[in-house]
């Protein structure tokens, strides 16, 4: 008997676990032109049909100087209720970086690395959040990736 609970128990959690991830959308299918834009602007509208947002809500952390191009990292959190989070840059070919589609109760505090390509000119780094309102929240910082550096 206590056999059949523990399995009943990891079927529920197994159906758990992949429920909230199987409403994902794939950006790359439903909007493919977010993934050529060659421009930050370009790449906002073809996502989200605008590019005005309010600048609060939305905190982006990354470094001044980056020592490594080839792993910049980038710390995109917000508090806000949000349908999903992306995030572009200016210096590599194509505008977008990623796009997370947000669920119901999840936390938006998203780590992770990316490789840019740098002259040693500032670059941009954006950050949207589509709010559950509809409206679009940003932050927007620069660094640097020194001529030099390691794969930088």
């Amino acid at each position: 008997m206590q056999r059949r609970k523990f399995l009943s128990l990891g079927a529920l959690t197994a159906v758990a676990v992949v429920l909230p991830t199987a409403n994902a959308e794939d950006y790359r299918k439903t909007k493919p032109t977010v993934w050529t834009a060659t421009k930050v602007d370009e790449a906002i509208v073809a996502l989200y049909g605008t590019s005005k947002s309010i600048a609060s809500g939305v905190t982006l952390d990354l470094p001044e100087v980056a020592t490594n191009g080839a792993s910049v990292p980038i710390h995109v959190s917000s508090e806000l209720s949000a349908k999903s989070v992306a995030v572009f840059q200016d210096t590599n070919p194509e505008a977008a970086v990623a796009v997370f589609t947000i669920h119901e109760n999840s936390i938006i505090d998203y780590k992770f690395n990316v490789k840019l390509r740098s002259d040693g000119t500032p670059i941009t780094i954006t950050a949207i959040v589509e709010g559950t309102d509809g409206k679009l929240y940003s932050d927007v910082k620069s660094l640097i990736v020194p001529m030099g550096t390691c794969d930088g």
